[in-house]
């Protein structure tokens, strides 16, 4: 073929074949010159998919959950799932069934392991001897509960497995047939934790999926787990309600939380056979993740549904130096502040206030240029569980000293942190702008559910405003 070419025109210079072109020098230019057509053609696509992907997410509602840890956001992030994703809800809802046993056994173990300290005569780690002290007299049945509920030893590990951890230095190993070695050291467990999507591929997978989970899962069966923790129900009742035991977690300082409080009373349900999680179990269920949550919800009504994408970017202080980059273009933040913590002390930092962490968080948050045009919502959670310090007597000023005189009822406190909280908004933000606080309880679905109807339409009205729809 001969190429006929403008010599006024550069381009068709740069492009013609070279003059004398064999039969194989025209093949290989052709296969090139299809190569980078075939590049061009995908660059091409994947411009295009960017654009409508950008597209798409003006759209999108972005919504950030901060707070420091163990504040209620991954709570409040159930709340709205299962209020706005129910179909998923309901699907996943069998699955916490392992995360709500990993609850229960470690709470159990946890007690066992101060059992074992108090009884090996261990002293009391950073504390005077008090000699009027009374020695605890333990019986035959408090080395027989030891004995019988030596196996959930090994299924906390085993759960662990099942769930995939992502740090857990102390995990035991699987030994059902008995307690650990005497060599061993017995200490409360440590905080386990996961990586999200390990979490997410556990709760998310298909029906056809769950179905395989009769068998072995990397060599653990979890109809055998259910079997063990069936079979130590009665002594796992015996060892919650026994008063020694109760004097022991007492005497060594072992707080066994909230959560796991309510698994304790709910043992003889939970430890069925039979056993399948309600929505109050999953929402008391505690699992620690080391990465950012982040979960696709369509809200509003008929036509004017939006996607909405809530992030939980997780609340320790080591993981908070990933919040930055998520407060890019985000039009709400929820941010949650448990105001029952009043009289409590970071994990992390022990010299630190809970209380006085919140409203450091939240200053930083006021003051974010990045946040200037962000909706911000406050929950001052966990109430219950300050009607509950209150009732026994705590007083809020001698933990709190500028809360004075005022009454030492939840209204009052209330009352007083809302406006605290509302001035630091004046105070630091870049320009002026209004907070939206209300009391909560995430544990609570029936109050958490209006408190959420209200926040999405507000959020919906603001979206829509800036949007120049109103």
């Amino acid at each position: 073929m001969v190429f006929h070419h403008d010599s006024s025109d550069p381009l068709a210079l740069v492009i013609a074949p070279p003059p004398n072109e064999t039969a194989e020098e025209r093949a290989a230019r052709e296969e090139r010159e299809a190569e980078a057509q075939r590049i061009s053609d995908s660059i091409d696509a994947e411009i295009n998919a960017d654009r409508i992907a950008r597209k798409k997410r003006e759209g999108v509602v972005k919504i950030l959950l901060l707070g420091q840890s163990e504040s209620g956001k991954s709570t409040t992030l159930k709340n709205f799932r299962m209020k706005y994703a129910h179909d998923k809800w309901i699907e996943e809802r069998a699955s916490w069934r392992t995360v709500i046993q990993l609850n229960l056994v470690r709470a159990i173990n946890i007690i066992l392991d101060a059992l074992q300290l108090e009884m090996s005569g261990v002293p009391l780690e950073d504390e005077v001897q008090d000699p009027n002290l009374r020695p605890l007299v333990f019986t035959s049945e408090h080395q027989r509960l030891k004995l019988r509920l030596g196996p959930l030893r090994g299924v906390e590990s085993d759960l662990k497995r099942l769930l995939g951890s992502a740090t857990n230095p102390q995990s035991r190993p699987s030994s059902r047939a008995g307690t650990p070695s005497p060599t061993d050291s017995p200490k409360p467990s440590q905080e386990f934790s996961v990586r999200s999507w390990n979490l997410l591929s556990v709760l998310q997978a298909p029906r056809q999926d769950r179905s395989k989970r009769t068998g072995k899962q990397d060599g653990v069966d979890p109809n055998d787990i259910t079997e063990v923790i069936a079979s130590c129900r009665d002594d796992m009742v015996a060892l919650w309600k026994d008063d020694l035991v109760r004097e022991v977690l007492k005497r060594r300082r072992i707080k066994i939380d909230d959560s796991a409080s309510f698994f304790l009373s709910q043992l003889s349900r939970l430890s069925n056979r039979e056993y399948q999680p309600t929505d109050e179990d999953i929402l008391r269920a505690r699992l620690r993740t080391v990465d950012i949550q982040e979960h696709e919800l369509r809200m509003g009504d008929g036509d004017g549904r939006e996607n909405w994408i809530i992030y939980d970017v997780g609340g320790s202080r080591t993981q908070r130096a990933a919040w930055l980059p998520y407060f890019d273009q985000v039009n709400a933040v929820i941010f949650l502040a448990p105001i029952s913590c009043f009289d409590e002390k970071l994990i992390e930092d022990p010299r630190v206030n809970r209380l006085e962490d919140s409203f450091i968080l939240w200053k930083a948050v006021c003051s974010s240029k990045l946040l200037t045009n962000t909706t911000l919502i406050m929950f001052l959670n966990k109430i219950d569980l300050l009607e509950k310090k209150i009732a026994n007597g705590i007083l809020i000023k001698q933990h709190l000293p500028s809360y004075g005189d005022r009454p030492n009822e939840t209204g009052a406190v209330v009352k007083y942190l809302r406006q605290k909280f509302k001035d630091t908004v004046k105070q630091c933000s870049p320009e002026p702008r209004a907070c939206h606080v209300y009391p909560t309880s995430v544990t609570d679905p029936k109050t958490t559910a209006v408190t959420l109807l209200s926040v999405r339409d507000g959020i919906l009205r603001e979206h829509l405003k800036r949007a120049n729809f109103v």
